[in-house]
């Protein structure tokens, strides 16, 4: 096979399993804030405030949580950890974005039938919709809740601003 094909191979398998993995690590953490009393102290007084952190605050926050993992790849070959740190960081930055949206816009988060995360704050969900940028896990693991009418005035008098018009810090 050719180098510089398995080489950018490697990295875009990396890139995604980092992507994906990370999307499962975020919903199972969520899950154990709701159950684990010590871990969920500060994920209570979110949802006592109802807010994000802003979006930069919120990726700082995931990149610190996953500095273990980060390097990890790069013990089997540079293209592999250049993927999985692509990756995990791409993940961190739209997930970030996403939980900040759905805080402060959720009707522009396009990619889902309905914003889980916005759904489980608004409705008090202690148990359903833990996903935060996409709800993949929610289905998979059962925890999907879906809400017909979470559109309301409010909902929609936010819409009308715009994808970048939220709390950046």
């Amino acid at each position: 096979m050719n180098p510089v094909l398995l080489s950018a191979s490697t990295a875009i398998i990396c890139f995604l399993i980092a992507f994906i993995l990370a999307s499962l690590v975020e919903y199972w953490l969520h899950r154990l804030m709701h159950v684990n009393r010590k871990i969920g102290e500060r994920h209570r007084d979110h949802h006592r405030r109802n807010e994000g952190q802003g979006v930069v605050w919120e990726f700082r926050d995931y990149v610190v949580g996953s500095l273990v993992v980060l390097p990890v790849m790069f013990f089997f070959s540079w293209d592999a950890g250049f993927g999985w740190l692509l990756g995990s960081l791409t993940y961190a930055a739209f997930s970030a974005y996403a939980h900040q949206l759905q805080h402060e816009n959720p009707t522009k988060c396009f990619w889902m039938k309905m914003p889980v995360h916005y759904v489980h704050h608004k409705y008090g969900m202690w148990e359903h919709n833990f996903g935060l940028a996409v709800d993949w896990w929610d289905h998979v693991f059962g925890t999907y809740k879906p809400v017909e009418e979470w559109i309301g005035e409010k909902e929609i008098a936010l819409s009308e601003r715009g994808y970048l018009q939220l709390k950046w810090w």
